[in-house]
């Protein structure tokens, strides 16, 4: 196993569960743009409850079944991968928030040969 560290860029982009890009997920598009830009990874995290812009909550609770619940679409990556990527979130985004902060990471590859004892 190996462990590096270093500094990163994290994007948190926060959108709407039923915002599309051309018939497909909005969070879809992004993560698969993210891939084909080469960035070392991305995830999708789908939200319980939350509002935004239009003060509306949406919610998972049972009496306020809600179809578009926030997402979060998380890339990190070095900052110059990551910066020369936003422009495509320009051409996505009509709305949503992206946040940008530095990070520290600890990233573990490979696997030891030998079982741990």
């Amino acid at each position: 196993m190996t462990k590096t560290t270093g500094r990163a860029l994290r994007a948190t982009i926060l959108v709407g569960e039923s915002d599309v890009w051309h018939h497909k997920s909005l969070y879809t598009e992004i993560v698969h743009r993210a891939h084909q830009a080469g960035l070392a990874g991305a995830s999708v995290f789908r939200g319980i409850e939350g509002f935004g812009a239009s003060s509306l909550i949406h919610t998972t609770r049972l009496l306020s079944l809600s179809d578009d619940l926030p997402v979060a679409i998380v890339i990190v990556d070095d900052e110059a991968p990551l910066r020369a990527f936003l422009p495509q979130l320009d051409e996505l985004l009509t709305e949503g928030l992206v946040i940008l902060d530095d990070c520290e990471i600890i990233r573990y590859t490979g696997h030891d040969k030998e079982p741990k004892k």
